[in-house]
């Protein structure tokens, strides 16, 4: 990985590009992340056209990307469905205590 002032050299399966971006490092973790996704590709297919194994590529990087967006919003709303039964319960706990005549806080 070489920098000419805003810009990265990256090794993309067998071919260099300049990106530009502020975090190199990070910019070089992605290229690794595509160039082994796509030798992974390559490896299970038969084609050695470059192209098609980009787009092979990048429908499965987008594949893990929904899966993965799926997950964190069952997540979220598992978590905000228990943040309201929790509030509801504590709402509940309060109105009690008051209702006893009880001194909260």
């Amino acid at each position: 990985m070489a920098e000419d002032n805003d810009s990265v050299r990256v090794e993309i399966y067998d071919e260099s590009y300049h990106l530009c971006g502020s975090d190199p490092a990070y910019i070089q973790r992605l290229a690794e992340l595509v160039d082994a996704k796509m030798r992974a590709v390559a490896q299970h297919t038969s084609t050695v056209d470059s192209l098609h194994v980009a787009v092979l590529a990048a429908l499965n990087i987008a594949d893990e990307y929904y899966q993965l967006k799926r997950k964190h919003a069952g997540l979220e709303t598992e978590y905000t469905s228990r943040a309201s039964d929790l509030g509801r319960v504590l709402d509940l706990a309060l109105s009690e205590a008051l209702s006893d005549g009880r001194r909260i806080g």
